[in-house]
Formats: C-alpha cells, structure tokens, sequence
C-alpha cells in the first residue's frame, strides 16, 4: 500500500526557494513523489511514498514552528497516485488573484461541525439568517457531488469564482454563506474575499 497525504499552511515564508529546496531534498530522499508549491504565503503539499518516509517528511516539515499545527491528510492507495516529484515557487499556493484574499493577514469567521450541522437542521444560523453552502470547486469536481442544495457554479478555474459570486451577490445579501472546497485553501480564500 502506498500512503498519500495532503497538507498545506497559510504563514509567511521569508524564502521561498529555501523551503522550495529543502522539501525536494527531504521528498527525494524518502522516494516520495507528487508535487509541492512554495510561496511568500505558504506551502501546499500532495506527497506519496512509503508510509515511513512520507510521515519521516511531515515530522521534519513539523518541527518547523511555522508548520507545527499543520493538519496532514492521509489515505491510502494500492497504487502510487503520482509520476514524478515535482516542487515549484508559486505568487499562491492557488491562484486567485485577489489582494483582498490573503489568510496571511486575517482569517474568515469559521463554524464548527456540529454548529453547521444544528443550522442545517434547523434551516437558518443562530440569529435566524438562512444559511447558504457555496461550493468553491470547479465544475469537475462538483460533477463528483457536493451538499444537497448547495450553491454551486459552473467554472472551471478557481480566479473564475468571484465572477460568478458577485452575479450572486443579491440573492446572498441576506443569507450567512458557508463556503467549502477539497481541501480548504480555496474556501479560505473565498470567504475572506467575500
């Protein structure tokens, strides 16, 4: 079985091309592949290789304070997922585009599970605004499913979305949105824009 994680962290990188360096170098000798992008606001990571070496990458990339509370997602496959070991200097570790967007300067509101699940349940948030999922993913990805009634776009790049959410922006004036994607960069990004 070969194990596959994903992980990344919004946090100020002064260099890039160090970190960019050290992660290929730690990647290659553990005979991991996948890809890795590195930039002044963060790193994003698709890893796969044997289980030691790929959790030997992330306790090192841990000890790093700035990647200390990193949360690493793991699953496994019965094959390796990934050709080749690719890491890359990036303006984002995903492209947005947008100056107002940078989790580096301030967080979105976030809610809870359980307290998104009490608002579903109940139709509307705790003072009584309807509650609307914004599925931030790319049309492919959305053909794979997503909430039941969940507000979703036909785009197929992530700098397509504010396009298609300000068309929006009427009918969601009133409501609280709770954006969501894969793995949380993209939502992150779209609530703070939003």
């Amino acid at each position: 079985m070969i194990l596959n994680a994903a992980a990344y962290q919004f946090t100020p990188i002064a260099n890039p091309p160090a970190l960019a360096a050290q992660l290929h170098a730690w990647a290659t000798q553990a005979g991991l592949r996948g890809s890795a992008l590195v930039a002044a606001e963060g790193i994003n990571v698709f890893f796969a290789g044997a289980e030691a070496g790929l959790r030997g990458l992330f306790a090192q990339l841990q000890a790093d304070p700035r990647f200390a509370h990193m949360r690493v997602k793991y699953s496994h496959s019965k094959a390796q997922p990934f050709a080749r070991l690719k890491v890359k200097i990036k303006p984002e570790i995903i492209s947005f585009r947008r100056d107002d967007a940078s989790p580096l300067a301030r967080r979105a509101p976030a809610v809870s599970p359980a307290t998104l699940s009490r608002w579903l349940v109940q139709g509307h948030d705790d003072v009584g605004k309807r509650v609307v999922m914004l599925d931030t993913r790319n049309r492919q990805e959305v053909a794979y499913g997503t909430f039941a009634g969940a507000l979703t776009f036909p785009i197929d790049k992530f700098t397509d979305l504010p396009a298609a959410v300000e068309a929006q922006r009427d009918s969601l004036a009133d409501a609280t949105v709770v954006s969501f994607c894969t793995g949380g960069i993209r939502c992150e990004k779209a609530a703070l824009w939003m």
